[in-house]
């Protein structure tokens, strides 16, 4: 796919952000590294002083001209920020990749070298891209793998680590820990909920954030990323008492029989990476890998044809990642 612009122009919208922060530092290590960086963020961050290619660096404010002659563009802040500030990127006419679930359904997806992506950048057809998060990005592999295995029911529950929240999120588990520990009351100002040592299926009612909408985010995403190459599963998100890593545990259901060589073998080519059977997969050992890790499946004896699967990814690095990867494609 050829660029609209010969600019070598990035923008990184939603720069502050901890994906923002991730996405920038892996640029700077990838063939994109000479490019010229231009980060922007909604108004709260602008400001902000940080670094791009070992200069000092200001974060500006979104505004007409902060896409002008951009050769790549980034959207790794909120959904809503992107949605606010879709239109002043199209106008530079390059390719957008959004990392932040806004375009999906309405772009195309990226899941790797194996994924639907390859054509649209080959072919020059498309100029909207999303990555879809840590979550979304693991069911959806799965469930491509255990297509071809005549799968009766696929059932993925992701747990959430407080940093999809962002910075505020990690101080407030931070905060509420040491409390806790030290017998004091506990502050709720973002999730209006205790959120350490606690597994949730939803924050307060004066939460900031609210679970179920990143679990319609992950459904939305998991539903563009198969387009029909295989069944939907039935998803749900629980927050986890962790500050980063998401992990998912899945069963599945098959119509017949399937030999566990089977189903690692088109894990693998889905592009998992299968751990040993004595070093199944964790928040903690994933953290800085740009891969989706897996155990082995194991059988449900209880339940003839049904299989267990547990699995884990940095969900900050995973995405931030993946977006690179697209990006040199792109520039090829």
């Amino acid at each position: 796919m050829s660029l609209v612009h010969d600019s070598r122009r990035i923008v990184i919208a939603g720069a502050s952000s901890l994906l923002g922060v991730e996405l920038k530092s892996l640029l700077e290590e990838s063939r994109l590294a000479t490019w010229d960086f231009r980060l922007v963020d909604e108004k709260i961050a602008a400001g902000l002083l940080t670094e791009a290619a070992g200069e000092a660096v200001v974060i500006q404010p979104v505004d007409e001209d902060a896409f002008a002659k951009a050769g790549l563009v980034f959207f790794a802040g909120s959904e809503k920020f992107t949605a606010a500030n879709l239109d002043f990127a199209k106008r530079s006419g390059t390719a957008i990749i959004d990392l932040t679930g806004a375009l999906a359904g309405g772009a195309t997806p990226w899941l790797g070298q194996n994924s639907a992506a390859q054509k649209a950048v080959s072919s020059d057809s498309g100029r909207l891209f999303f990555v879809p998060s840590a979550a979304a990005e693991a069911i959806a592999k799965l469930a491509l793998a255990l297509s071809s295995h005549r799968v009766r029911h696929l059932t993925a529950v992701a747990f959430q680590p407080v940093s999809e929240a962002g910075k505020p999120g990690i101080e407030e588990l931070e905060a509420q820990t040491s409390q806790l520990l030290s017998f004091q009351s506990l502050g709720k100002q973002l999730f209006d909920a205790q959120v350490a040592f606690n597994l949730l299926d939803r924050f307060g009612p004066e939460s900031m954030h609210r679970l179920s909408d990143f679990t319609s985010r992950v459904r939305k995403e998991v539903r563009a990323c198969l387009a029909g190459g295989a069944g939907m599963p039935a998803i749900q998100v629980l927050h986890a008492p962790v500050f980063y890593g998401t992990a998912f545990t899945a069963c599945a259901e098959f119509s017949g029989e399937v030999t566990r060589e089977a189903v690692l073998a088109a894990c693998r080519t889905a592009g998992c990476l299968v751990t040993p059977e004595d070093a199944a997969p964790s928040n903690i050992s994933v953290a800085g890998e740009s891969f989706l890790h897996l155990a082995p499946p194991q059988r449900d004896f209880a339940s003839p044809g049904s299989w267990w699967f547990w699995g884990a990814a940095d969900n900050i690095r995973l995405p931030a990642w993946s977006a690179v990867q697209l990006a040199e494609k792109l520039i090829e």
